[in-house]
């Protein structure tokens, strides 16, 4: 990535797009961020050294989420519900509040005789919850770490992805260095010229990457590119959009899978998890691979119960297809886990009999283990 770089002279910033420029600085946002709502883990406050993510180094992985699953909200586009630990909870500058409607509103509650008026209010605030504006999803840089390796040195950040007006207890995370936000801007720009033309990027540097200030407004300015990139229709529904939030996931999780690590591999599925309900993407191909990830992991740790809530939620999305590579292991899994805690498992036991009846025998078909480890993630 160093190798692009044109180099300036006199010491001035390299631009890969002159379309793209820094963001308009924002003195207030900044003191705000470098007064506490953004943490730096290097105590450098300066380092004049090589392009922050060095020459030929490739981007390297995130950091492991190291919370347990957590509950997604069923946005309309989920089937069913998937539950499990607590994460952190996201900062409170972003995260909406609503009174309760039994509160009673204002000094005049307070009074005798102001009984009307309280009620008056609290039907008004019932009336408006039908009314609000749709949810948005925001992304905010909570954390951002300066990491050395052998070849290079980068800043990662941490994002979280939040629906505006609701409090996430476990919010789905991802960590990024500016070459992965490089990579999916020049991506973008290929693909959708026009839509592009009016988004703006964060340029390269030659010097100061490692200041408080520079990863500050380089933080917000990430916030804002993808705040842009996901109001755009088309490039939200974008492979390429999506599988910079959770392919990272998705290959970790199935690699650590495969190792036995199913405690690790469980946090990162969960987290996969939450990353495609907060994208809108429930009912995709990949969605269904990460349900098989937790309904494994679930079972090998011996937690059976939340193992079959996942096969439930799979046969779900899976009702309306006649066939599907992950349906008959589904079906099988579903069909054990049921035996073991007690449910019902008569209709995953007729829908077995009709594949048997209409496809090749089920002793043939691979596990839902076997078909989550061979399965490819390009």
């Amino acid at each position: 990535e160093g190798g692009r770089e044109e180099q300036a002279c006199g010491g001035s910033e390299a631009e890969d797009f002159p379309e793209s420029s820094e963001l308009e600085d924002d003195t207030e946002g900044l003191s705000t961020r470098l007064s506490g709502t953004l943490s730096f883990t290097s105590h450098e406050e300066e380092e004049e050294e090589e392009e922050e993510d060095g020459a030929g180094g490739e981007p390297g992985e995130p950091p492991q989420p190291t919370g347990a699953a957590a509950g997604a909200e069923d946005g309309g586009r989920c089937w069913g519900r998937y539950v499990g630990g607590a994460g952190r909870a996201p900062s409170p500058r972003r995260a909406g509040r609503h009174p309760s409607p039994g509160a009673e509103w204002g000094p005049a509650a307070e009074r005798p005789g102001s009984s009307l008026l309280t009620r008056q209010l609290q039907e008004l605030w019932r009336k408006s919850r039908g009314s609000l504006a749709p949810q948005r999803l925001l992304f905010e840089v909570t954390s951002a770490s300066v990491v050395s390796e052998r070849s290079s040195k980068y800043v990662l950040y941490t994002i979280y992805l939040i629906r505006s007006g609701r409090f996430d207890k476990a919010p789905a995370t991802i960590a990024r260095r500016y070459s992965d936000f490089e990579r999916l801007n020049r991506r973008l720009r290929c693909r959708f010229g026009c839509d592009m033309a009016g988004v703006a990027f964060p340029r390269k540097r030659l010097r100061r990457n490692f200041t408080a200030e520079t990863i500050a407004k380089r933080s917000r300015a990430f916030e804002q590119f993808l705040s842009h990139l996901h109001s755009i229709a088309e490039i939200r529904r974008s492979p390429e959009f999506l599988e910079f939030f959770f392919l990272q996931d998705l290959r970790a999780a199935q690699r650590l899978t495969c190792t036995g690590m199913y405690r690790e591999a469980l946090a990162t599925w969960a987290n996969a998890y939450r990353l495609q309900d907060r994208l809108g993407v429930c009912s995709s191909g990949r969605f269904l691979l990460t349900l098989a990830g937790l309904a494994v992991c679930h079972q090998e740790l011996d937690e059976l119960g939340e193992a079959h809530g996942c096969c439930e939620q799979a046969l779900q999305l899976l009702e309306a297809q006649g066939s599907h590579p992950l349906l008959g292991p589904f079906l099988q899994a579903h069909v054990h886990l049921a035996w073991k805690v007690g449910k019902d498992k008569r209709r995953s036991e007729a829908r077995l009999q009709d594949l048997r009846e209409a496809g090749p025998p089920l002793q043939q078909q691979p596990t839902l283990k076997e078909c989550l480890i061979k399965e490819p993630l390009e």
